[in-house]
């Protein structure tokens, strides 16, 4: 059953390879955060570095710091390599409580988007 591109399955998501817009590689979503009470994607968490799983760190993505390469089926974080590397992580046994607002903020500040409870992010990606 074929879906239009701006619908996807998570399953398709979850998974789904990060490069930036050199193509260079960044990760893969390990998980969807999803805000129950706006009915909205949150975040995208990108799994980035380690071996086998092991030593990776862990990127709260803002979901519109993303766009989908539908041709390559991958996502695209306009990122630098080096940037992601400082932003702010976490590893698998410490994932921060991504219902703060203040967190959420410094999330998004790093990224350069609006909250996405914000009511003009909100308007502005409906438009």
């Amino acid at each position: 059953m074929d879906q239009p591109a701006n619908v996807m399955c998570a399953s398709t998501v979850t998974g789904g390879t990060v490069r930036n817009m050199k193509g260079q590689d960044l990760g893969r979503i390990e998980e969807v955060m999803i805000d129950l009470d706006g009915g909205r994607i949150a975040y995208a968490v990108l799994a980035s570095g380690g071996f086998l799983g092991m030593a990776e760190r862990f990127y709260a993505i803002p979901w519109s710091a993303l766009s989908v390469d539908v041709e390559q089926r991958e996502f695209i974080l306009d990122m630098e390599k080096e940037q992601l590397e400082r932003a702010p992580g976490f590893d698998d046994d410490n994932w921060p409580r991504m219902a703060d607002r203040q967190w959420g903020e410094t999330i998004h500040g790093y990224y350069g988007r609006k909250p996405y409870w914000d009511a003009s992010a909100a308007a502005h990606e409906a438009s």
